[in-house]
């Protein structure tokens, strides 16, 4: 994660309630119980620079510097796609390693990871957690699992199409304030992950879009751009087949908060960065297809 921005954040703040919210009808239909399938769109994703103001007195955070990251406001273009319902588990990504000993610990570079890799994996912790989501992994192995799965990373327009559940609003359940009810985040004071499901979803039936872990994205991290864009990658590149991807070097997107999180992590406006090699217990991921 962006260190400046996390010394910004690590207050929890508690949200004053918004008249946000739009409804829309859901456009979801679901593959499977593993999937749903978000239909494609344009969408406003960002705010304006005029904006800042107002969510700084929304989230409580005199600090305009953090909200311009967000900035500008712009029209994108999304096709249809397919994502996870739940965020990928322990006990779905052992079944990964088993199969393909190059992604075991120990296996793996030191070039692609910070030495964190699943160092939290006991017997225990596989045997009690099992449905928590996976941590401690790095974004290179996030993508080669989605990759064994046929699926790749999701694309950060596409996460934020996903994780808005078709309102228009500062969090995916609406306006009203984060709580321990809502989603994992810091004010739940668990101070870990819990278990994928656990919390209501949204709309479209997805768990999780914010809270309980931060999410790897397939894009690079860069600052938005001013002009419409379709099916956007920052990058240009989504991985889906080659080794290009154990040469990406580049900070990665990141989205959704995680238990750690204060409020203003959970909004689904708000994105962050991070190291590929980061493999840390806040950062998870899920996988998505089209």
């Amino acid at each position: 994660m962006n260190a400046s921005r996390l010394k910004s954040i690590l207050v929890i703040v508690s949200v004053a309630s918004h008249s946000f919210a739009q409804g829309a009808a859901a456009k979801t239909t679901p593959q499977s119980d593993a999937m749903v399938l978000v239909g494609g769109g344009t969408i406003q994703i960002g705010i304006d620079a005029s904006e800042i103001p107002q969510f700084e007195k929304i989230f409580d955070i005199s600090n305009a510097q953090l909200f311009q990251d967000e900035v500008p406001k712009h029209s994108v273009t999304v096709g249809d796609f397919y994502i996870d319902r739940y965020l990928v588990t322990n006990a779905q990504f052992k079944r990964f390693i088993d199969a393909n000993a190059e992604w075991r610990p120990g296996h793996i570079s030191p070039e692609l990871d910070n030495g964190n890799y699943l160092r939290h994996w006991t017997t225990s912790e596989l045997t009690t957690k099992a449905d928590h989501p996976v941590v401690n992994v790095n974004w290179y192995a996030a993508v080669a699992y989605c990759r064994w799965e046929g699926k790749r990373l999701p694309a950060e327009a596409e996460w934020v199409d996903a994780a808005r559940g078709g309102l228009k609003a500062l969090f995916p359940w609406g306006d009203e304030p984060v709580d321990k009810t809502r989603a994992n985040s810091a004010i739940s004071r668990l101070g870990t992950t819990s278990p994928v499901g656990q919390y209501p979803a949204n709309r479209y039936g997805l768990f999780d879009m914010v809270g309980n872990v931060w999410e790897f994205l397939a894009d690079q991290w860069k600052p938005y751009s001013s002009t419409a864009q379709k099916n956007p990658v920052a990058g240009e590149n989504r991985f889906l087949d080659g080794t290009a991807f154990l040469r990406a070097k580049t900070r990665r997107v990141i989205r959704a908060g995680s238990f750690d999180g204060a409020p203003v992590n959970l909004w689904v406006e708000y994105r962050d960065s991070h190291p590929p090699n980061g493999s840390r217990e806040f950062v998870g991921f899920r996988c998505a297809k089209r």
